[in-house]
């Protein structure tokens, strides 16, 4: 695996090859540490944080500054991913100048690589706008959060001929306004593998099938940390969640014990003048 920066060359390079694109979420720099060591692509600091580290139902109260600092966060991290940050509900959905000033802070303040926003084709004259200016952008049609209660809930989209003609459509004008890659989300594969052919970019699919150019999934779903959220196109890679409340219930049951701290684990009283003793590592906390 290369260390270089994976860029926008890289991942046309990829789909050229025929190589798999890989994306996921990370919303913190130790996260993006572990995803980069581990060789993903893509970074996708998004706005999925609203609902996986705010709590909320919808992806739709998460602000700019919340971005921008979980951005930045994971750009401490990263070294080889392309980090690209999410564009917040109605951070560009205002007008072309609205979105190319918060596009601007999202890459100036937050550190990311490229920006994605959500629909298609009537954001292409913002998309040229931030290409022209320098900003990558990643465009994103289908299923799209943000348009959460327009589409009456987490809705499969094109699932007849307009709509997978309608998709078809979205993603030719995000390549022709200059995307340089396009998430596809909750459509059937057919027709996902049809939008893939239609364009030059590559696409990265989640919840559209195996014929994408690539694939993203939401980290806390890959790592099974909520056992009550179980969508048809998660894998879940592992039960993180219940190892998690495992090694919590140990710990609290050995200080309840008395068994933690142990005299191994506590500082003995020195004499003469104190020696300075840090109390942990910065190599271990990879600083």
């Amino acid at each position: 695996m290369s260390s270089q920066r994976v860029t926008i060359h890289t991942l046309r390079a990829a789909k050229a090859r025929g190589d798999k694109i890989t994306m996921l979420t990370a919303y913190d720099a130790t996260f993006a540490r572990l995803l980069d060591e581990a060789g993903a692509d893509i970074l996708l600091v998004g706005d999925s944080l609203g609902m996986v580290v705010q709590g909320h139902d919808t992806t739709l109260p998460v602000t700019l500054d919340e971005m921008i600092y979980h951005c930045r966060a994971v750009a401490r991290g990263a070294r080889r991913a392309q980090i690209v940050g999410d564009m917040p509900f109605m951070t560009y959905q205002e007008s072309v100048e609205a979105g190319m000033r918060n596009a601007g802070r999202l890459v100036k303040e937050g550190g990311c690589h490229a920006v994605k926003l959500e629909g298609g084709a009537q954001h292409a004259e913002l998309v040229s706008r931030l290409v022209a200016s320098g900003i990558p952008v990643m465009g994103h049609i289908g299923l799209t959060p943000q348009s959460f209660h327009q589409m009456g809930g987490f809705r499969v989209q094109g699932k007849d001929a307009a709509g997978a003609a309608r998709l078809i459509a979205d993603a030719r004008a995000l390549e022709a306004a200059g995307a340089y890659a396009l998430v596809l989300e909750g459509m059937p594969s057919e027709v996902a593998a049809e939008v893939t052919s239609a364009v030059g970019i590559p696409t990265i699919g989640i919840g559209a099938g195996a014929g994408c150019d690539g694939q993203v999934l939401v980290i806390y779903d890959l790592l099974g940390m909520d056992d009550r959220f179980k969508p048809k196109f998660v894998r879940r890679y592992a039960d993180v969640g219940a190892t998690i409340k495992d090694a919590c219930g140990r710990f609290i049951a050995d200080v309840r014990a008395g068994a933690f701290p142990s005299p191994a684990e506590s500082f003995s009283t020195i004499a003469g003048p104190p020696a300075a003793v840090p109390l942990y590592s910065s190599a271990a906390a990879g600083k």
